[in-house]
């Protein structure tokens, strides 16, 4: 494989040079701008880069004009903005706007060349999307269901460090199928045959998480009844998945950044540590950079996490796929349900294909099995699911008509200005969409603001959208 390309734009010499012998010496090929002219000149130039690392103060420009004027040309181009203390709010708006990740002033040779690498890597993924479209597909691979190009770049990325013993960290939408990536990984490595262990690092009260970990030994508190390995010992010789772990605490943090350097854990009450052989991979659904650059997130603890980057995309992104993965569900709640489905209907494809899919895969499976459940006949239509009459309970509000309980997020807001003549679960119903409305439609929010576990509300909202 040929060399990455970097483009380093760096108005002082010296760290223009230092960063350049670091990444030469590492193999990399090397262009230096120390100007703004000079950047445009490259980039709209016929030369094209793997990774651009982009200072946001140039003497003649500012970097993240620059970066936004061509946000289009660079957007198979990891572009990694290096920015002094002062300007952070910057490096996160760059963020924000498409940038892979920032660098604040002075930065070490080992995160230069980790962040180099991965934003690398990333590209390379970005290439071998488009070599696969000439290759033959896999309908599926381990768990997922799809033949797109975007995911037979993907398994061809988790067959490629199955083997690793490195981290990896997977970050995608809510639903897009992160812990599915994250089993697909173990089974593909050499630790297939050992225990995978999944924790939801969201779901588990504060308190608790520590000793779900790693473990504790009776007495240690108050309701430890008797000893517990916890999850990481559980997981020796094989895989913990971390899901949500934007979620973790940042005391937590700290002892789980000590256990990854040492490979040793210590349950709550021990008196002495012992040693774990384990493989770590971790999730997010949120931007990590930018979680790091807002302090909710410790920085060394993202780097130790972050040696393999792996980007799932989203259902909307994924074309045909929504119709494989469709035809799967049909045929296993079809079964579950007792009925026979021969055909989607020709507005029920039309309606798969150009939904947005805000809740990913979660979504079309919940949009599926609701359509078995509520239709009749041999063809699936979503339609009638769609124009279903809404519930006849309402919300009377102080001013204004009134909204019925079961509208979905983005319309009109539920108010919390409730009847006398509701029952305690349409209250409760009423409350807990509202503080979801309130959280952007995010779950693991909304469920920490309730006092709650994330999978409470799942399993709520289950049972309202069926009722």
């Amino acid at each position: 494989m040929n060399a990455s390309r970097i483009l380093i734009v760096e108005d002082s010499a010296s760290l223009a040079m230092s960063y350049a012998a670091q990444l030469s010496e590492a193999g990399y090929e090397i262009e230096v701008c120390g100007t703004g002219a000079e950047t445009e000149a490259q980039l709209t130039g016929a030369a094209r880069f793997d990774v651009i690392l982009l200072d946001l103060q140039l003497p003649d420009a500012n970097g993240l004009e620059i970066f936004q004027r061509h946000q289009e040309l660079l957007a198979d181009t990891s572009v990694i903005v290096v920015t002094a203390d002062g300007s952070l709010n910057r490096a996160v708006e760059a963020m924000r706007i498409g940038a892979y990740d920032f660098l604040v002033k002075p930065v070490s040779a080992e995160r230069l060349l980790t962040t180099v690498r991965n934003g690398a890597e990333r590209h390379q993924l970005a290439r071998e999307v488009k070599a696969v479209r000439s290759s033959k597909p896999k309908d599926g691979f381990h768990g997922f269901v799809g033949s797109s190009p975007v995911m037979q770049a993907v398994y061809r990325s988790i067959e490629n460090i199955g083997e690793s013993k490195a981290g990896v960290f997977i970050t995608g939408e809510s639903g897009s199928g992160k812990e599915v990536a994250a089993e697909a990984i173990h089974r593909s490595g050499r630790r297939a045959k050992k225990p995978f262990i999944a924790i939801n690092c969201g779901a588990i009260p504060e308190n608790l998480l520590e000793s779900e970990l790693f473990g504790h030994v009776k007495g240690a508190f108050t309701g430890a009844l008797e000893n517990r390995i916890g999850s990481a010992k559980a997981a020796d010789g094989g895989t913990l998945f971390l899901d949500e772990i934007c979620e973790m605490e940042l005391k937590l943090q700290v002892k789980l950044l000590r256990f990854l350097q040492t490979g040793m854990i210590q349950r709550v009450g021990a008196s002495s540590p012992e040693p774990v052989d384990v493989r770590v991979i971790c999730a997010t659904n949120r931007n990590p950079a930018v979680e790091v650059a807002e302090g909710r997130f410790r920085e060394d603890l993202y780097y130790r996490l972050n040696v393999i980057p792996l980007e799932l995309p989203p259902l909307r992104e994924r074309g045909q796929d929504v119709l494989e993965i469709a035809q799967s569900f049909i045929e296993r709640f079809g079964t579950e349900e007792g009925r026979e489905i021969e055909t989607l209907s020709n507005s029920a494809r039309e309606f798969l294909l150009t939904h947005s899919w805000p809740g990913n895969v979660r979504e079309l499976q919940n949009t599926i099995r609701r359509a078995i459940v509520m239709g009749q006949g041999h063809e699936l239509d979503i339609g009638a699911i769609r124009e279903m009459p809404a519930k006849k309970a309402a919300i009377s509000m102080d001013a204004g008509a009134p909204v019925l309980l079961d509208q979905r997020l983005g319309d009109a807001p539920i108010s919390p200005a409730l009847a006398t003549d509701l029952t305690l679960d349409q209250i409760e119903e009423v409350a807990v969409r509202e503080r979801i409305r309130l959280h952007a439609g995010n779950i693991v929010q909304s469920a920490k603001s309730l006092g709650v576990s994330p999978s409470t509300i799942y399993r709520k909202l289950e049972k309202w959208d069926h009722s």
